[in-house]
């Protein structure tokens, strides 16, 4: 942290978990079965309740195109050193400036909409789908929520987004090495020194984030792009770069919500 007289500028934080969305309350995880959990019912919609009140988000390479219309995309080095993309929702911790009551304004990442879906490794190479009882999105026979399961067996349309999402999440997890080779073998990936000014007295450190830049890519030999183009990479590399110029909204958003209503 630096202090001067007048201005005060804090380090980014990091949620508690990498995850963020209620990864740290204990849970209840069991393979997903269409008889045994005919009657659950799923809570859609958003908000604090359900760890939607989370300053970043993981991202998967597939994302980036939608979360690039909203969010800067950043990169830092989780352990054991994989390289990790994050959407920034907001700069203090626990705050989301996209989650307005029950509302997500923007692109919902793929690991938020999993909702209380994971996969587990079974005996074969296929992953199970399992489910956690214990999520406040879930809730046990009753009328309020969306049905996993539709009257006459099959999924219903919230078991299929959800699913539809943590798919998403399976194939990018699937690539994140892959990509992190090919970015760092071309250098794509620096160190950025970002400052959000959020008023006059305020401003946000990002520190230990790396970033995708347009002069990175600029700087790439040709050769170097047919093969980042290849591997279906070249435009989410210039989705991450063009990315940044959504800090400034966000800062925008930030002063909005500190002003409140007029």
């Amino acid at each position: 942290m630096r202090e001067g007289r007048r201005r005060k500028a804090v380090a980014f934080s990091f949620p508690a978990s990498g995850l963020g969305c209620n990864e740290s309350r204990m849970s209840d995880t069991v393979l997903l079965d269409n008889v045994r959990h005919a009657a659950l019912r799923l809570l859609t919609g958003h908000g604090a309740a359900f760890g939607d009140a989370i300053n970043q988000a993981p991202l998967f390479v597939t994302e980036f195109a939608e979360a690039q219309r909203h969010y800067p995309i950043l990169f830092r080095k989780e352990e054991p050193g994989a390289l990790q993309p994050i959407a920034i929702l907001g700069f203090d911790r626990d705050e989301n400036l996209f989650l307005s009551g029950a509302r997500w304004d923007g692109y919902v990442p793929a690991i938020v909409r999993r909702g209380p879906f994971l996969l587990r490794r079974g005996d074969g190479d296929d992953p199970l789908v399992a489910l956690d009882l214990a999520h406040p999105r879930v809730r046990d026979g009753g009328n309020e929520g969306a049905p996993l399961f539709l009257e006459h067996g099959g999924h219903a349309p919230a078991l299929e987004a959800a699913l539809a999402a943590l798919q998403q999440v399976h194939l990018g997890t699937q690539a994140a090495a892959s990509t992190q080779a090919l970015f760092e073998a071309l250098d794509l990936v620096e160190p950025v020194a970002l400052q959000a000014q959020i008023s006059d007295t305020q401003a946000v450190n990002f520190e230990g984030f790396l970033a995708v830049t347009e002069e990175r890519i600029a700087a790439l030999r040709g050769a170097q792009l047919e093969e980042l183009n290849r591997a279906a990479l070249l435009a989410p590399a210039m989705h991450a770069a063009s990315s940044l110029g959504n800090m400034a909204h966000l800062i925008a958003r930030k002063r909005r919500r500190d002003r409140g209503p007029a």
